[in-house]
C-alpha cells in the first residue's frame, strides 16, 4: 500500500494545474475564513479553556493528511482526544485494526482515547475550527474533499491522483451528507464526482447544504 500511495503521489504532482477559478476560489476562502474566525473566535477561546482545564496543553492537535499533489500537511483540530491518543493506537492491535476497517476513524462511542470535552466538541463540530487557519495559510479551501491519510488511497485505485488535484476542503460533497455520511468505496465515489465536475455554483451548493449540517450537530453517536 506504501508504494501505491508513492505512485499515486508521484502521478498527481505531475499533473496539470487547473487555473479556471482558482484566484476567486483563493480570494474566497482568505474572506471566507477571516470571518468565520472572527464570529468563532469567543467559542474558540471557551473550547480550548475547557480543553486545558480537563486534560491540560496541547490544545491543538495536527494530523498529517495529504494535501494537494499529495504533499502532506498538518491539519488543525481542537484536541479531543488524550495526549497520547497516537500511541496508544498502535499499542492496541484491535482497536487499530477496527481504525482502519472503519475508514481511518473509530466510532466515537467505542473509542476509549476521546476526553468528555471532546466528545461534546465533536457533536458540535466545534473541534474542526481550527482548520480555518489551514485555509489561510493555503494547505486547504473551504470546500473540497477531505483530507485523507495516505492509507485511504488505496480506495481510489487508479484515480488517487485525480483525488489529489485537488485542495482538501472542510466543507465538501461527502461532508455535507452529515449524519448519512456513506463510509467507503462510496465515499470514494462521492469525492471523485465532486472532483471531476467542480465548480463555483457547485461549491456554493455544498457550502448551503452544509450549513444546517453544522447547526444540527453530530447528535448522539
Amino acid at each position: 500500500m506504501h508504494d501505491y500511495g508513492a505512485a499515486a503521489v508521484a502521478r498527481a504532482r505531475s499533473m496539470p494545474r487547473r487555473d479556471s477559478g482558482r484566484v476567486v476560489r483563493r480570494i474566497a476562502d482568505i474572506v471566507g475564513a477571516t470571518v468565520l474566525l472572527v464570529l468563532c473566535a469567543p467559542v474558540l477561546a471557551l473550547a480550548a479553556l475547557a480543553i486545558w482545564i480537563e486534560s491540560g496543553r496541547p490544545v491543538l492537535f495536527g494530523h498529517t493528511r495529504l494535501g494537494l499533489a499529495g504533499r502532506p500537511f498538518r491539519c488543525w483540530k481542537l484536541r479531543t482526544m488524550v495526549a497520547d491518543a497516537e500511541a496508544r493506537l498502535e499499542r492496541d492491535p484491535w482497536l487499530k485494526k477496527l481504525y482502519i476497517q472503519n475508514g481511518y476513524k473509530l466510532p466515537a462511542d467505542i473509542d476509549p482515547r476521546i476526553t468528555r470535552v471532546g466528545r461534546w466538541l465533536r457533536r458540535t463540530y466545534l473541534d474542526e475550527v481550527p482548520q480555518l487557519f489551514n485555509v489561510l495559510g493555503g494547505s486547504m479551501s473551504l470546500v473540497g474533499p477531505r483530507p485523507i491519510v495516505r492509507g485511504e488511497l488505496a480506495w481510489y485505485g487508479d484515480a488517487a491522483d485525480e483525488l489529489l488535484s485537488e485542495k482538501p476542503g472542510i466543507f465538501g460533497a461527502w461532508t455535507s451528507r452529515g449524519r448519512n455520511r456513506p463510509h467507503y468505496p462510496e465515499r470514494a465515489r462521492l469525492e471523485l464526482e465532486y472532483v471531476r465536475n467542480r465548480s463555483l455554483l457547485g461549491d456554493v451548493r455544498i457550502l448551503a447544504r452544509s450549513i444546517p449540517v453544522v447547526l444540527r450537530g453530530q447528535g448522539a453517536e
